[in-house]
C-alpha cells in the first residue's frame, strides 16, 4: 500500500484562486490519503494506450519543476492501424499548458506524429488539465498533469503474526519505504497487545527500514486492530497510514507424563515414586512434559513450598525453565540422594505455564533404607586354651539391604585385650556378609567373658558374647560354658545379687543341671531377657557405667565393677582448664558394687606404650582401689591410643565346681597419648565425616544418631571431643568416644545421643573434633531442636458443600498438609450427632513430613437447610504413643435443597421411524434448581393402534436410554440421548419417567413423569398407480386388461401388507438366495403376464408408475437370478439338464425379460416409471422368477411369464381363467348382458366357439333353467383385437356358482375358463352399487400426473363410472384433454367401441389438434340400450405430433416424386446406386427378428430397421454374405410409414336397469322424486295445461335396436387450459314419457321389456323437448368452460349489492 501526501491544490480549467472541494476535505485530519505517486506515477506515465488504431500515452505528467520557468514534453501519436487517420485536436483548456500544433492532424499508416507541450507553472500547487482527440471512429483524451513532491510511504495493508500463547511473544517484521523525494519523519501508534519498534524515525527520500511488531497477548482471542503511522515532515506530522495488525492467541498447556509414574489417587495428580533408595547413594528418574496444544509454551518447575526440610532438600532437578514446542516434549531428570535412614521424604514440584490456565504438580517421594547387619552368631566359645596360646573361631557379618554397611568393633586389637576381631573396621557390600575372625590368647589362668558392641553407621550397634578360659600347668579353672553365661543373665535378671542367689541355690541342693533343665532355662531366659531398652542404650549403658548421667533412670541394673574415668589422654590440652596434661601417668578407681569380694586382672600387652600398675589385685565387697596408668612412648614425635582391660570375678567363687560358674566382667579404659616435643609440628590429619550435620528428630525424646570419621591420610590420627566453644549445648550431646586413634584408611564410628529441646538453636551448633592434639579440627553440626507439630487446612479451615438434595449426596475434596519435621499420624473426629450427615475418607492415616493428603468429604443432607459442622483433625507424632495430641478444627458449611427435573419439550414427536431401524433422539432435561439431582428414569410403552393386539409385560420397549441413571448440575441441561427402535408398524407413545436417588443409589422419591415421546413404526411401502403398454401390439390393451395381467391389485394389497419376520432375514437388496427359484424368505408369489405376440415382432413393453405414499425413502430392487447368490446349480453336479434349467438358461442368456431401472430409491410421496420389457425371439411360453425386494419391507416373488406365438397358429391370449360375473338378484325376468373378453395375441385371425354342451348340461343339472348363456358362442377375432363375448347369468339361488365352459379355438388350443357369479336375494337399500362387479372394477387411482415416455396428452379422467342407469336413455359427461407440452402440436383422434354391435357412446370433438398448453373440453355421450346390460367400453384417443406427421408427409412426397422419376428413367453405369436410385417397394419386406443361429449364420433380413439393426450388434463380425446383405438391403427405399400414434385409454362402465327394476329395487329414490313432483304447483299447472293442448306432430316409432348416431347440441368453444376436471352429467330419456309394456322372448327366457310411445298433436306452439334440453346443456357446458378459463368462480360466496333508496322527490 502506498500511503502519500497531496499537495495545496490542483490547477488547470480552473482559475488559481479557487480551491476545490477535494482540496478542502484533504485538509482535515484523521483521514487516510492514498495517493499513486512516485515511482508508481512513472510506471503509469510509461505505459501506453491505443486508441482508434492510434497508439500513446494515457497522460504527461510534471514532477520536478520549479516556478518561472518552462517545461516541455513531446506526446507521441503512432498509427498502428492500416488506413490513414485524420483528427481533430482540442489544445489545453487552461494557460499553463500550452501546444503549437495545428487543430488538424494527418497521420499515415504506421507513422507518428509529435506533439510538444508545454507547461509554465505560476505557483505552487498540483496543475491538470487534458488534450482531447476527436476521430471519425470516435474522440479520446490525454491527460496532463503537473505533481509537486510530497510526502508518501509505503506500507503492507496487513501484517499477520504467527500464533502465540497468551503471556508470550511473537514476532515478525515488515519494511516501511519513503517513496517520495523528502526527507519524512514518522511515528507510530499502537495499542496494546502489539508493540512496534522503533516507534518513531527519520528517513531519507528511497531509504526504507525494517519495522519490528511485537505481539504480547494477555487474553486467548483473535485480535484485528489498525496500527497508525503518521508522518509528515519535522514535527508536523498530519498523515497517516494505516496497518492492519492480525494475531491469534491461544491457552497454553503442559501436562507431565511418566511410563512409571504410579498415581494412587486420581485426584491427587501425577507422583513420581522413588521407592526404597540406600542410605549415601543416588537415584535418578525422568518424568516427560508434553506440549498438546498448538502454541509453544514456555515453563519454570519450584518447589511448591518455600520452606527448605532441616536435613536439605533430597531432590534436586536438572531443569528449571525451558520452552516446549507444540506436540514435542521435555524430558527433565529428578535425582533423589536421601540421608536419613527410615524416613520417607515427600516433595512437590509445581510445574508452571506462563499464560496456562492452571499449574500442575508433581509429588516427588522416596523411602531411605539404610543397612541391614547381622552376626551368624551371637555368643562365640573359645572353650579352654593353654596359658600363652590362641583359638581361632570365625563368625560373619551379614549385610541384606542395598545399602553398604560402615562397622567397627569396640575392640583394642593390638594386644591389649585377649579377644581379638580381624578387621577390626571395614565395609560390607549391599547383600552380601563378611567373614571375620575372632582370636583369643590369654596370658593368665582364668575365665575370661566379654560383650563386645559392634558399631555400624545408621543402624543400631550388634552385641558379640566371646567367653573362654585358660589353663596353666598350676591352675586349671572350671571351663566357661555358653549354658553358664545364659544362666548368668537369667539370675542377673533376677537379682541384683548373683552371690546370694547361689547360696540360695546350694542350700537347695539344686546344683545338677542336666540338659532338659538347661533347655528350659534357656527358654525361660529368652522370656526373662526381653527388654524395652534399644542396644544403643545397653551400649551407652556399658560404655558409661556410672558415669553415665541416664544411669538412674535407666532400666539397666547398676554395674557389678565401674572405673572412672573411663577415658585418658596423655599431652593434650583439656577443655576444661585449658592448662597441659603433660604427667606421663594418671590414675584410675575402680569400685566394687557387689557383696563379694572381687579379683582385678588387667590384660598386660607386650611392648605397649601403655602400662597399669598393679597389674591385679582384690578388690573388697563395695570398696574402691586406684590403678595408675603410665605413658611410656616407644618412639617420638608420635601417637598413640589403646583400649585396656581388666577382668573381675569373685574370688571365692572356685570352690563350688563347674556346675555354678559365675560370669567375670570386664572394663574397659580408652587411652591416647602423642610423644610429640614441643615446637614440633604435629601430624595434619586428613580426615571427613559422614554426614557432617547430624539432624535429631524434633520431638522431645532420647534419640540416637551415628557419624563416621573417616581418616583418609596415611598417618595415624587422634581426636577428641572439644566442649570449649559452647560447652552447653556440647555437653546436651553425649559422644561416644570422645578420644581415640584412628590407623590410616580406618574409620572410626561415633555414637551420638542427646534430647532435643525448644531452645536449641534452629540451626544447630557446632561440635569442635581436636585432631592430633593440635588446632586442627573438625566441626560437627548437631541439629536437636524440638518444634511445634504443624498441620495445614485449606481454605483457611473451611470447607463449603455446593447446595445438595434432600437426600442425595455431594463430594468435596480438601487436603491437609504436614508443615512439621516429623512424621504424623492423624484421626478426624466428627461429632457423633452429625455422622449421618458429613463424613470423610480416609477418615485416619499418616502423614510424612511435608506431605499433602487428600480427603474426600461427603455432605447428605437430611433435610431442606443450612447445616454447619465442625469436624476436629487430631494428630501425634508416629513415634510417641500419642499420649500428647494436637488438635485442629475444620469448619463444614452445607445447604440442602429440593430438587426438580423438566424437560424442554413436554412432547417429542419422533415422527415416522422404519420397523426395526434404529434412530437417536435427544432430550433435553433441565434442572433449575441450585443443587444437582441424581436420578434414574424408567419409560412406559403404549402401543395406540386400536385394533392392535398386544401383552404389555412381554411387548419389547421401542425405546432404550442411554443413560438410565445420571447427574444434571445446578442450573444446567443434560442431553438424554435415546434410541427409537420400533418392532412392528404402530403408533408409540413412550412415557419418560424419573425418580430421584439418595447418597447410597437408593429411590428417594415418587414416580414423576418428565416428558411424552411419540414415534410411528412404518415399513417401506410402494404401490403401483398406473400402469400402460408399449406403441408394440400391446399397445391397445386397456388399462383394466394389464391391472389383471400384472396381478396389479394384489401386488398392491402385498405391498401394503407387513413383511414376515423371514422377509427380514435380509433387509436390504443383497445377494442372498439359496435357490434359483423360489426365494426361500418368501411365501408370496405373483405372476407379471407380458401377455402374448407372434414371433419376431417388437418386444412387448409395459411401463408401471410406482409411487412411495408411505412416510420414509424406499430403496427397491429387482433381483434376477444372476443377481442372487444361489448354490452350485443341479446341471453342474449332475451334468444333466431339466427343463426349468434350460428355460431359464434361455431367457438369460438372451436377455428375453428386462426391467429398467431394476433398482432405486423413491423419496415420500415421489413417483418413478419402471420399464418393463418381453422379447418375442422364441416361440413359446417362457417363465423368469424375479424378486422384488424393498429394503426393510416387503419381499415377493414375482413369475415373468410371456408367450411367444408361431406367426401361422391361431392362439387367444386369456390374462385368467378366471372371470366373475356382476351379481344379479334371483329371479331376474331380464338379467343383465355381461361382457367377456377374448384377446387375439397371434398373427393370424382366430375362430373360436363356445362348447354348448357344456351349457346344456349346466341348464339340466339347474332344474332346466338357463343359468348361463352365451348370445354369440361363435365369433372371429382379429390379429391384435380383442373381442366381446355376451353372456347372459341368470342364477336360481342366493349362492356363489362356479362354471366351467371350455372354449375351442379352431385348429389351436381349447381352454377352459371357469365362470363365477353371486345370486342375491335383493340388493341392498341404500347401497351405493348394489350390482358391483369385482372383476371389472377400474384401476386406481383414476388420474395420474407423471407422463409416461413421449406422453404430451393428458386426460382429466382415466375412467369413466356412470354407475347404475336406465335403459334407453342417454347421459353426458364432460372431460379434457391436455397439452403440456410448450412447442408441439398434437392432432388427437377418438377410436370408439361398440356393444352389441352398436354405438352407444360419443365424444365430441371425435378429433382435432392442440397447441402448446392447449386444454380441450370434450363430451362424452352414452346412450344405452334397450336391454338391461354392463358396460364396460375402452374408448382410445390416438394422439400424434404435428412434426412427425410433416416430416412423414416430407418424406413421402420425396418417396412418390422418386417413384415417378424410375417410372420413366434408369441408369446402367452406376454399380454404387445413391439413396435417390434405390429400388422403390410399396411395403416392407417381412422381416426375421430375433438372434442370429448359434451354429450358422444366415443372411440378414432383405429390410432394415430398427430391430435388424439391434440384432446386428449383437455379432462381433460379419460374414460377406451379410455384408452384401446389407449392402443390397441399404438399396431398398421403402415407402415412409405414418407416425405411430400415443394411445390414451378411456374407461367407461355403466349398468342398465329396466325402469320397473328401478322402481323395485330402489323405492326410496322414487319416492322422494314423486313427494317433489307433487309439491310444485308450477309443474302441475303445466302439466294441466298440456294434457288440454293438441298434439301438434308425432315422431316416427323407432325400433328397439335403433339408436340415433348422436345427439343434437350445441358444439361448446374449445377451453385453454384445465388444471382441474369438472364433471357434468346430463340425463335425458331417449323417447317421449309414455311407455307400454310387451313381453318378448329372448334365447328362450321369458322377460318383460318397456317400450316407448308417444302421442302426436297438431298444436305447434310447443317447443320439442329436446330442443329445451338441449339448450340446457349447452348453458352448462359454458358454465365449466368459463370456469375452466377461470372467468367464473364457482366456489365463490355470492355478494348482495344493496342499492341506494329511490328518493321520492
Amino acid at each position: 500500500m502506498l500511503a502519500g501526501a497531496r499537495g495545496p491544490d490542483l490547477l488547470g480549467s480552473k482559475p488559481p484562486w479557487t480551491r476545490s472541494a477535494a482540496a478542502n476535505d484533504i485538509q482535515d485530519k484523521g483521514i487516510c490519503h492514498s495517493q499513486q505517486g512516485g515511482e508508481h506515477r512513472q510506471q503509469t506515465s510509461s505505459k501506453r494506450s491505443c486508441f482508434f488504431g492510434l497508439e500513446t500515452k494515457p497522460e504527461l505528467v510534471w514532477e520536478d519543476w520549479n516556478l518561472g520557468k518552462e517545461f516541455t514534453k513531446t506526446l507521441v501519436l503512432k498509427n498502428i492501424d492500416s488506413k490513414l487517420q485524420k483528427l481533430n485536436l482540442r489544445p489545453p483548456v487552461s494557460k499553463f499548458f500550452t501546444t503549437s500544433t495545428p487543430q488538424k492532424i494527418v497521420i499515415s499508416p504506421g507513422t507518428s506524429f509529435s506533439i510538444p507541450v508545454s507547461f509554465r507553472p505560476l505557483q505552487k500547487c498540483e496543475y491538470e488539465d487534458s488534450i482531447e482527440f476527436q476521430g471519425k471512429d470516435g474522440s479520446f483524451q490525454v491527460y496532463l498533469r503537473a505533481l509537486i513532491p510530497h510526502h508518501a510511504l509505503e506500507v503492507p495493508d496487513s501484517v499477520k503474526l504467527s500464533i502465540c500463547a497468551v503471556q508470550h511473544s511473537s514476532h515478525t517484521t515488515f519494511r516501511l519505504k519513503n517513496a517520495s523525494k523528502l526527507h519524512t519523519s514518522f511515528q507510530w501508534l499502537c495499542a496494546a497487545p502489539f508493540h512496534v519498534s522503533p516507534e518513531q524515525g527519520l528517513l531519507k527520500p528511497s531509504q526504507e527500514c525494517r519495522i519490528t511488531v511485537a505481539f504480547q497477548p494477555q487474553e486467548a482471542l483473535v485480535y484485528q486492530q489498525q496500527a497508525y503511522c503518521w508522518f509528515g515532515e519535522g514535527d508536523k506530522l498530519e498523515n497517516y497510514c494505516t496497518v492492519l495488525l492480525q494475531g491469534l492467541a491461544k491457552y497454553p498447556c503442559l501436562q507431565i507424563r511418566n511410563p512409571v509414574t504410579t498415581e494412587l489417587k486420581e485426584q491427587e495428580g501425577p507422583v513420581l515414586h522413588f521407592g526404597s533408595v540406600a542410605v549415601g547413594q543416588s537415584l535418578q528418574k525422568h518424568f516427560e512434559i508434553f506440549n498438546p496444544s498448538s502454541v509453544t509454551a514456555s515453563f519454570s518447575l519450584s518447589r511448591l513450598s518455600d520452606e527448605v526440610p532441616l536435613f536439605g532438600s533430597e531432590f534436586s532437578c536438572d531443569v528449571t525453565s525451558g520452552k516446549v514446542e507444540p506436540g514435542e516434549s521435555q524430558w527433565v531428570a529428578v535425582n533423589y540422594s536421601p540421608a536419613v535412614v527410615d524416613t520417607v521424604s515427600v516433595e512437590y514440584l509445581r510445574l508452571t505455564c506462563r499464560g496456562a490456565l492452571n499449574d500442575t504438580v508433581l509429588k516427588l517421594s522416596g523411602t531411605c533404607i539404610g543397612p541391614k547387619v547381622t552376626l551368624s552368631s551371637s555368643v562365640v566359645d573359645f572353650g579352654c586354651a593353654e596359658e600363652g596360646g590362641a583359638v581361632i573361631q570365625t563368625v560373619e557379618l551379614l549385610n541384606s539391604s542395598p545399602a553398604e554397611a560402615f562397622y567397627q568393633w569396640d575392640l583394642d586389637c593390638n594386644g591389649h585385650s585377649v579377644f581379638r576381631i580381624q578387621p577390626a573396621s571395614g565395609t560390607v557390600h549391599p547383600h552380601s556378609k563378611t567373614a571375620l575372625t575372632a582370636v583369643y590368647r590369654p596370658t593368665q589362668p582364668i575365665a575370661h567373658h566379654r560383650r563386645v558392641a559392634c558399631l555400624i553407621l545408621h543402624m543400631d550397634p550388634l552385641f558379640l558374647d566371646m567367653i573362654g578360659t585358660c589353663h596353666s600347668e598350676l591352675e586349671k579353672p572350671a571351663i566357661l560354658r555358653p549354658e553358664h553365661l545364659i544362666l548368668y543373665k537369667l539370675n542377673w535378671y533376677r537379682s541384683q545379687h548373683p552371690l546370694d542367689t547361689l547360696s540360695v541355690m546350694q542350700q537347695e541342693h539344686n546344683v545338677h543341671l542336666d540338659q532338659q533343665r538347661i533347655h528350659s532355662v534357656l527358654e525361660e531366659s529368652n522370656q526373662k531377657i526381653r527388654q524395652p531398652q534399644t542396644p544403643m542404650e545397653e551400649f551407652y549403658h556399658s560404655y558409661l557405667g556410672c558415669m553415665d548421667p541416664l544411669s538412674s533412670s535407666s532400666s539397666f541394673p547398676s554395674p557389678h565393677v565401674s572405673v572412672v574415668p573411663s577415658e585418658l589422654l596423655f599431652n593434650h590440652k583439656m577443655s576444661s582448664s585449658m592448662s597441659t596434661s603433660s604427667t606421663s601417668s594418671q590414675f584410675i578407681c575402680l569400685t566394687n558394687h557387689t557383696r563379694g569380694k572381687l579379683r582385678l586382672v588387667w590384660t598386660v600387652a607386650q611392648d605397649s606404650s601403655f602400662t597399669v600398675s598393679p597389674t591385679s589385685c582384690d578388690l573388697a565387697p563395695l570398696k574402691t582401689t586406684s590403678f595408675r596408668v603410665m605413658y611410656d612412648p616407644k618412639q617420638l614425635n608420635s601417637v598413640h591410643g589403646a583400649q585396656l582391660e581388666c577382668f573381675a570375678y569373685y574370688k571365692d567363687s572356685h570352690h563350688i565346681g563347674e556346675q555354678l560358674l559365675c560370669v567375670p566382667w570386664c572394663v574397659t579404659v580408652r587411652v591416647t597419648g602423642h610423644s610429640f616435643q614441643p615446637g614440633k609440628e604435629h601430624f595434619i590429619p586428613c580426615c571427613s565425616l559422614m554426614p557432617p550435620r547430624v539432624v535429631f528428630p524434633a520431638l522431645s525424646v532420647l534419640s540416637y544418631q551415628t557419624v563416621l570419621l573417616q581418616n583418609d591420610g596415611d598417618l595415624p590420627l587422634t581426636f577428641f571431643l572439644d566442649h570449649s566453644s559452647n560447652p552447653i549445648l556440647a555437653e546436651s550431646v553425649c559422644v561416644i568416644p570422645n578420644s581415640g586413634l584412628i590407623q590410616p584408611g580406618a574409620h572410626q564410628i561415633l555414637s551420638l545421643r542427646t534430647t532435643p529441646t525448644e531452645d536449641s538453636p534452629k540451626h544447630g551448633f557446632r561440635l569442635q573434633l581436636q585432631l592430633n592434639a593440635a588446632k586442627h579440627t573438625k566441626e560437627l553440626t548437631i541439629v536437636s531442636v524440638v518444634e511445634k507439630l504443624r498441620v495445614s487446612l485449606d481454605g483457611d479451615s473451611s470447607l463449603y458443600f455446593q447446595p445438595t438434595a434432600v437426600g442425595s449426596q455431594t463430594q468435596c475434596s480438601h487436603n491437609i498438609r504436614n508443615l512439621s519435621h516429623v512424621p504424623l499420624r492423624f484421626q478426624w473426629c466428627i461429632p457423633e450427632s452429625d455422622l449421618e450427615i458429613i463424613f470423610v475418607d480416609p477418615d485416619a492415616g499418616e502423614l510424612h513430613p511435608n506431605e499433602s493428603s487428600m480427603q474426600t468429604w461427603s455432605f447428605r443432607p437430611l433435610a431442606e437447610k443450612t447445616y454447619t459442622v465442625n469436624p476436629t483433625l487430631t494428630f501425634w507424632p508416629i513415634q510417641t504413643d500419642g499420649s500428647n495430641r494436637s488438635h485442629i478444627s475444620l469448619k463444614v458449611v452445607g445447604m440442602g435443597s429440593k430438587v426438580f427435573i423438566k424437560a424442554l419439550k413436554a412432547v417429542v414427536d419422533v415422527g415416522e421411524t422404519l420397523v426395526g431401524s434404529y434412530r437417536s433422539v435427544e432430550i433435553p432435561l433441565v434442572n433449575s434448581s441450585p443443587c444437582p439431582v441424581s436420578f434414574c428414569l424408567s419409560v412406559q410403552q403404549i402401543l395406540l393402534e386400536e385394533d392392535l393386539i398386544y401383552d404389555p409385560e412381554t411387548e419389547p420397549s421401542g425405546l432404550q436410554l442411554d443413560c438410565e441413571k445420571g447427574t444434571i448440575p445446578s442450573h444446567c441441561t443434560m442431553l438424554l440421548r435415546s434410541t427409537v427402535k420400533p418392532q412392528r408398524q404402530a403408533q408409540y407413545l413412550w412415557t419418560i419417567s424419573y425418580q430421584t436417588l439418595n447418597a447410597i443409589g437408593v429411590v428417594s422419591s415418587p414416580l414423576q413423569a418428565v416428558c411424552e415421546v411419540r414415534a410411528k413404526g412404518v415399513f417401506p411401502t410402494l404401490q403401483v398407480i398406473d400402469v400402460c403398454s408399449g406403441d408394440s401390439g400391446g399397445g391397445r390393451l386397456s388399462k383394466v386388461h394389464l391391472w389383471k395381467l400384472f396381478s396389479l391389485d394384489n401386488l398392491n394389497k402385498h405391498l401394503l401388507c407387513n413383511p414376515s419376520s423371514a422377509e427380514l432375514t435380509y433387509r436390504t437388496p443383497t445377494r442372498h438366495s439359496l435357490r434359483s427359484c423360489p426365494s426361500i424368505f418368501t411365501k408370496t408369489m405373483l405372476d407379471f403376464n407380458f401377455s402374448a405376440a407372434p414371433l419376431n415382432s417388437d418386444p412387448s413393453t409395459f411401463v408401471l408408475i410406482f409411487h412411495n405414499p408411505g412416510y420414509i425413502p424406499v430403496d427397491w430392487a429387482f433381483l434376477f437370478p444372476e443377481d442372487q447368490q444361489i448354490e452350485l446349480e443341479y446341471w453342474a453336479d449332475t451334468g444333466e439338464f431339466r427343463n426349468n434349467d434350460l428355460n431359464h438358461m434361455k431367457v438369460q442368456d438372451n436377455h428375453l425379460f428386462s426391467v429398467s431401472p431394476r433398482s432405486g430409491t423413491l423419496q415420500r410421496g415421489q413417483q418413478r416409471a419402471v420399464h418393463f420389457s418381453y422379447s418375442h425371439d422364441f416361440a413359446g411360453t417362457d417363465r423368469f422368477p424375479v424378486v422384488f425386494k424393498l429394503s426393510y419391507g416387503r419381499e415377493i416373488l414375482l413369475n415373468f411369464q410371456g408367450v411367444t406365438v408361431e406367426r401361422d397358429r391361431p392362439y387367444l391370449h386369456f390374462a385368467s381363467n378366471r372371470h366373475v360375473f356382476t351379481s344379479v338378484t334371483i329371479g331376474e325376468c331380464s338379467p343383465p348382458r355381461q361382457m367377456y373378453e377374448l384377446h387375439n395375441a397371434g398373427a393370424v385371425p382366430v375362430h373360436y366357439e363356445v362348447d354348448t354342451a357344456m351349457l346344456s348340461q349346466l341348464q339340466v343339472d339347474n332344474f332346466n333353467h338357463p343359468l348361463l348363456c352365451c348370445l354369440n358362442p361363435k365369433g372371429e377375432v382379429r390379429p391384435g383385437k380383442t373381442a366381446m363375448m355376451e353372456w347372459l347369468f341368470s342364477p336360481l339361488e342366493a349362492k356363489m356358482y362356479y362354471m366351467d365352459i371350455l372354449i375351442h379355438i379352431q385348429d389351436g388350443d381349447s381352454t377352459l375358463v371357469t365362470f363365477e357369479g353371486c345370486g342375491l336375494v335383493t340388493p341392498t337399500l341404500g347401497s351405493p352399487n348394489p350390482f358391483s362387479c369385482s372383476d371389472s372394477k377400474a384401476p386406481v387411482p383414476c388420474v395420474h400426473m407423471m407422463p409416461f415416455s413421449g406422453q404430451v396428452v393428458f386426460l382429466s379422467e382415466d375412467s369413466l363410472s356412470l354407475g347404475d342407469i336406465l335403459v334407453n336413455h342417454q347421459f353426458s359427461r364432460i372431460f379434457f384433454l391436455t397439452n403440456v407440452s410448450q412447442s408441439d402440436i398434437v392432432h388427437y383422434k377418438w377410436d370408439l367401441p361398440q356393444q352389441s354391435n352398436q354405438q352407444v357412446v360419443q365424444v365430441h370433438p371425435e378429433q382435432g389438434s392442440l397447441c402448446p398448453e392447449e386444454c380441450a373440453l370434450c363430451i362424452l355421450t352414452f346412450t344405452s340400450t334397450d336391454y338391461p346390460t354392463v358396460y364396460q367400453l375402452d374408448l382410445i384417443c390416438q394422439v400424434t405430433k404435428e412434426a412427425a406427421m410433416v416430416q412423414y408427409h416430407d418424406a413421402l412426397k420425396r418417396w412418390e416424386e422418386e417413384r415417378a422419376c424410375q417410372q420413366n428413367e434408369f441408369t446402367i453405369t452406376d454399380r454404387k446406386p445413391t439413396k435417390s436410385q434405390g429400388v422403390l417397394m410399396d411395403q416392407a419386406l417381412p422381416v426375421r427378428k430375433g438372434p442370429p443361429l448359434r451354429k450358422y449364420k444366415t443372411l440378414p433380413p432383405i429390410c432394415g430397421s430398427s430391430s435388424a439393426k439391434r440384432m446386428g450388434t449383437l455379432c462381433n463380425k460379419l460374414t460377406r454374405a451379410e455384408r452384401w446383405a446389407e449392402q443390397e438391403t441399404a438399396t431398398v427405399w421403402s415407402q415412409p410409414e405414418p407416425p405411430l400414434p400415443t394411445l390414451l385409454h378411456l374407461w367407461v362402465t355403466a349398468h342398465s336397469h329396466r325402469p320397473l327394476k328401478d322402481l323395485t329395487h330402489f323405492p326410496d329414490q322414487f319416492k322422494k322424486i314423486n313427494r317433489n313432483i307433487h309439491d310444485d304447483s308450477a309443474f302441475i299447472q303445466s302439466a294441466n295445461a298440456l294434457v288440454s293442448d293438441p298434439i301438434t306432430s308425432q315422431p316416427a316409432e323407432p325400433s328397439l335396436s335403433h339408436c340415433p348416431s348422436s345427439p343434437f347440441f350445441l358444439h361448446p368453444l374449445v377451453p385453454r387450459t384445465s388444471s382441474s376436471s369438472p364433471e357434468l352429467q346430463l340425463t335425458r330419456p331417449k323417447l317421449g314419457l309414455n311407455e307400454e309394456h310387451n313381453t318378448v322372448g329372448v334365447e328362450g327366457a321369458a322377460c318383460l321389456e318397456i317400450r316407448p310411445r308417444t302421442q302426436s298433436t297438431e298444436h305447434t306452439k310447443h317447443v320439442p323437448a329436446n330442443i329445451s334440453e338441449t339448450v340446457l346443456l349447452n348453458t352448462l357446458q359454458n358454465l365449466m368452460m368459463e370456469a375452466v378459463r377461470g372467468e367464473l368462480n364457482l366456489t365463490g360466496h355470492p355478494r348482495n349489492v344493496i342499492l341506494p333508496r329511490v328518493s321520492t322527490k
